[in-house]
């Protein structure tokens, strides 16, 4: 691995204006073992990750541990108001503290101190070392600062917990800038899991992300679709981030965010059986609140009614049915809906399909130090009742499990089949669309700042 950063078509600022020449990517972010291993030491460790929500460590003492690559960090509710991080090793032997119970997603609990399994050494929730077996043996050395456990930065936003460990790194809201600006009005803090899913894919993690990074493919990978109306979209670069929407025609800029009309001769009915559709099919981008109020549409607006009018009234129809059952929706500005699209990729490797009432992430990241393979997780969230949310755990769903319904499988299919072509001798890499497919563009831009290598090069 080269240790200079390529300067070749370094991403623009986060204006939204993306460049438009048509580039390709080298196969080795994908498929090299140098690549993965790699990644460890100049991806992973300078940069922010989100590891799980605030309100799974509500209690003091509640923790969950994080594990990427080598490293597995403990993250615990030190205080009513305070979280902290730390590397999940005991400074005695480098045994872990924590274990992962097998086949589980991480470990999590609730403990008041942290107690190694090899020699009983403990550590309290402010990682101090306080008690080490026959201490009196070590006449020098055994000072707090090297016994402590190495604390991770920590942060908040979104709802979401953050770590990073990079001692020297940029505070978490400037490393999330624009899209924290823009994604705020949404208030994705009150959304809660309805379901989370996890799997090991045999896939790289990039290539995993990068399915769910544009609406390119929906026509093509999601037939199904094309008969509630045209899914292809914008994809902008937004500086370390990126995001999407959809195209939509002047006058319906709304109708570039998640929650948009379907298209047909009558919008009613096609916005009643695209709900429908995707309530039954993939349980993402919608509730039972907006099926059931596109449902009435028929009987609620006249023949004729312009598109524009129609996503309307369905929003507020709606929202109303939800505040009537205790759910308040943030009010969000038309033009701020337009301009934040449906889903933010976070770099390196989370993606927000945001909403007014819920929404849809996905996140990847290594399987060890293998390139093929990425463990791959999907949850969907939203706005309930006080008291009322369901109680989840991440479950280890196999790509051929029914629990997925049909849309997510077809995607899930062209991962592996994407991950073993990359490594055909035929192919000459990547050429994502210049107009819908920066997003991807941009993840590999932002990828060599960090690695030194692999900045994508002109087509021509």
């Amino acid at each position: 691995m080269t240790s200079t950063v390529e300067s070749a078509h370094k991403p623009p600022d986060a204006t939204g204006e993306p460049a438009t020449t048509p580039l390709t990517i080298g196969v080795d972010a994908y498929i090299s073992k140098d690549y993965a291993r790699a990644e460890g030491e100049l991806l992973w460790s300078k940069v922010w990750q989100q590891v799980g929500r605030v309100e799974e460590i509500a209690k003091v003492g509640d923790y969950l541990t994080y594990d990427i690559l080598d490293d597995s960090i403990i993250i615990t509710r030190t205080g009513p108001d305070s979280i902290s991080a730390y590397h999940n090793v005991c400074s005695h032997r480098g045994r872990r503290l924590v274990d992962t119970p097998p086949g589980e997603h991480e470990a999590r609990g609730n403990c008041r101190s942290f107690v190694c399994g090899f020699h009983g050494w403990t550590y309290d929730l402010e990682g101090k070392n306080t008690w080490a077996a026959e201490k009196a043996d070590w006449p020098t050395g055994l000072t707090e600062n090297k016994t402590r456990l190495t604390p991770v930065q920590v942060d908040t936003w979104g709802g979401w917990v953050w770590i990073n460990m990079d001692p020297d790194c940029e505070p978490l809201r400037s490393y999330l800038e624009p899209a924290a600006s823009l994604l705020d009005p949404f208030q994705l803090e009150n959304m809660r899991y309805r379901w989370r899913k996890w799997l090991v894919f045999d896939c790289n993690w990039k290539v995993a992300l990068e399915a769910f990074m544009e609406t390119y493919h929906v026509p093509y990978t999601h037939p199904e679709f094309r008969e509630f109306g045209s899914f292809l979209g914008w994809s902008r670069y937004q500086g370390r981030h990126s995001n999407i929407g959809y195209d939509a025609p002047k006058g319906m800029e709304e109708n570039q965010a998640k929650l948009r009309v379907a298209d047909g001769p009558d919008v009613r009915i096609a916005t009643t059986e695209l709900q429908n559709f995707t309530w039954e099919n993939a349980n993402t981008n919608t509730t039972r609140t907006l099926v059931d109020a596109a449902a009435r549409l028929v009987d609620e607006l006249p023949e004729g009614t312009p598109p524009g009018e129609v996503l309307r009234h369905w929003l507020d129809s709606a929202m109303k049915d939800d505040a009537n059952r205790g759910v308040i929706w943030p009010t969000v500005d038309p033009e701020v809906i337009a301009k934040s699209g449906t889903a933010w990729q976070i770099f390196p490797n989370f993606q927000i399909g945001h909403a007014l009432n819920n929404m849809l992430c996905y996140s990847a990241r290594p399987y060890g130090d293998d390139p093929d393979k990425c463990i791959f997780e999907a949850a969907v969230y939203e706005l309930f009742p006080e008291g009322e949310e369901p109680e989840t755990t991440w479950e280890y769903t196999p790509a051929d499990d029914a629990a997925w319904r049909t849309v997510l499988p077809q995607d899930f299919y062209n991962m592996s089949a994407v991950q073993k072509g990359m490594k055909a001798r035929g192919f000459t890499g990547p050429k994502p669309n210049p107009y819908r497919e920066r997003s991807i563009v941009n993840l590999h831009h932002n990828l060599a700042m960090y690695m030194g290598t692999g900045a994508p090069t002109d087509l021509g």
